[in-house]
């Protein structure tokens, strides 16, 4: 079988008497979408933050491309190819597209910062920002301000940004979260194309995308994976449709 390209080994974090991750053991493969469904309170959120660095777990170990980062920096993370997408944007609302992208790249290539105006300047860092810009469909706006950018088109900015890291793997919390239905279809198909980029982690409450995108998905309730498996088969277990889906499945 394939390596995974991000792993963790039975996580378990406990606050007071509440196991937020209670043994939590799960992959993500090469060119693979995994999502993470599970009610609210179930420990998505806490699972995430361990996996990134923000959050260090009481037991077991994150890998990342088969090296144990658990005692890592989040900072340190993505310099291994870790990216994160936020669920709230963290983009900069007033610097225009291209801009946001240029502070990602200069991040990500380890220089020390400098002022914006010189950074744009800079061939090498705005070449990386461009090809970016270019992979997600947004090179046209590149000189638009982030903040007159459409939800879903922000969603891209966010990747773009993600890019320049040259990410081994995606981790992405709700990115639909905000989007009307057409806006979450545009990017569905957008995430679709991206896992040939790198493979994707995806938390995400909207059940018609999770069912449309991923290879596998993994149920969490109360700390715990209760099942893991392919669309078909989560839609068809009965421990899973008690717990979340519902007959609605």
């Amino acid at each position: 079988m394939t390596e995974p390209v991000l792993a963790t080994h039975g996580l378990r974090k406990a606050y007071g008497a509440l196991q937020a991750s209670d043994g939590i053991t799960l992959d993500l493969r090469p060119g693979e979408i995994h999502a993470i469904i599970g009610p609210n309170g179930a420990g998505k959120s806490t699972l995430i933050a361990q996996i990134c660095g923000a959050l260090t777990p009481d037991e077991g170990r994150v890998e990342l491309l088969g090296q144990d980062v658990t005692a890592e920096t989040t900072q340190a993370r993505a310099a291994r190819g870790l990216a994160r997408t936020f669920q709230i944007s963290a983009l900069a609302m007033q610097d225009t597209v291209l801009q946001n992208v240029l502070l990602g790249a200069l991040g990500a290539s380890g220089r020390p910062w400098r002022f914006l105006s010189r950074v744009s300047k800079d061939r090498d860092l705005r070449a990386t920002a461009e090809a970016a810009l270019e992979a997600v469909g947004l090179a046209d706006l590149a000189a638009l301000r982030t903040a007159e950018l459409s939800h879903g088109q922000r969603r891209q900015l966010e990747v773009a940004v993600a890019l320049t890291l040259r990410p081994r793997a995606f981790v992405m919390d709700e990115p639909m979260a905000g989007l009307g239905q057409e806006g979450s279809q545009r990017l569905t198909v957008f995430l679709d194309g991206l896992r040939q980029q790198a493979p994707i982690l995806l938390v995400e409450h909207d059940m018609d995308a999770v069912f449309a995108l991923a290879d596998r998905i993994s149920v969490l309730v109360y700390g715990r994976v209760i099942a893991t498996g392919t669309v078909d088969e989560i839609r068809r277990d009965p421990l899973v449709r008690d717990a979340y889906l519902g007959d609605g499945a």
